[in-house]
């Protein structure tokens, strides 16, 4: 299967001579993001039309006729959103109250000009790989399919020895893991969960997955970028009391000995509104404090 985002258009609301119709979410510390909100509603309210504000996580987003969406909090809370939204994504604008935010990349005083530019059309929306994720006792779905965005990892727990895992991709056998875990990651989850792992770092918008063991027994056994359009399995080998599968940082199921994790691409893709002036490599080297600095013509050490 291959992949293909839709071409650039002009935002409908342009089209139609109106103002966009925004939805507010949150899923964080009710208070901080209140506080935040009270501050922010007047500058967003002046811009767009409040379709719907949900700061605590109880509305129905798939039935709110929205434009686009501003997530306030962190990349926990954009996550939590785009699980919502379901196979109905719509443009996300992330704003960050919290400490790193590669998703929530806006500062609060950012947001009234971002919300110039975006009403005026001068913005992107890259689509990042989304991805669904099963569990499978024989040829039962014990977990039906759930919609992620970040990582899928099968964790070791109770007696917290290792656990031994077979992957499989397209249904050839690759390798059996002896490890505490190990990750699936799509390229925006590689900043996480995989990143720690020792997983490597992928841009945004690659149509890829990366498998990454975590503290494997043999040290040669790396991670793994393979192409989005595969089916990742991963079979639980050896008793365990009770290995876990874990989504998004939710743990969604707790797994038996030959039961099958599969992972693939989603049909619904994430949808992250790009303003100007932040790029990918200005998020990286904010956010993981990366040092250096641009030389000028000569050695570096004159």
């Amino acid at each position: 299967m291959t992949f293909d985002p839709p071409p650039l258009s002009r935002p409908l609301w342009i089209e139609q001579s109106r103002r966009p119709r925004v939805m507010v979410l949150s899923y964080v510390g009710y208070d901080r993001v209140a506080s935040a909100w009270h501050q922010l509603r007047d500058v967003v309210s002046e811009l767009a039309e409040l379709a719907l504000v949900d700061l605590g996580g109880h509305g129905e987003l798939d039935a709110c006729d929205a434009d686009f969406a501003i997530v306030l909090g962190g990349d926990g809370s954009i996550l939590r959103a785009a699980r919502l939204m379901g196979n109905r994504q719509i443009p996300v604008l992330g704003l960050n109250l919290g400490k790193l935010g590669f998703l929530a990349d806006l500062s609060p005083p950012e947001l009234l000009p971002a919300l110039r530019d975006i009403v005026a059309g001068d913005f992107r929306v890259i689509h990042h790989l989304m991805f669904e994720c099963t569990v499978w006792r024989g040829d039962t779905p014990i977990l039906p399919s759930q919609l992620g965005l970040n990582e899928v990892a099968v964790l070791s727990g109770h007696p917290f020895s290792m656990i031994d895992i077979d992957l499989f991709v397209d249904s050839e056998w690759v390798t059996t893991y002896s490890c505490d875990g190990l990750i699936v990651s799509t390229p925006v989850g590689s900043t996480a969960h995989s990143l720690s792992a020792g997983g490597p770092l992928l841009r945004k918008d690659l149509q890829a997955f990366v498998v990454s063991p975590i503290s494997p027994h043999t040290l040669t056994m790396r991670p793994v970028v393979d192409t989005a359009d595969r089916c990742y399995e991963l079979v639980m080998r050896r008793p365990h009391a009770s290995p876990t599968v874990v989504i998004d940082g939710c743990p969604a199921h707790t797994l038996e000995m030959n039961d099958r994790v599969t992972v693939r691409r989603s049909a619904p893709s994430f949808q992250l509104i790009e303003v100007g002036g932040h790029t990918y490599y200005r998020t990286l080297r904010e956010k993981l404090g990366w040092g250096g600095r641009i030389q000028g013509l000569g050695r570096a050490d004159e």
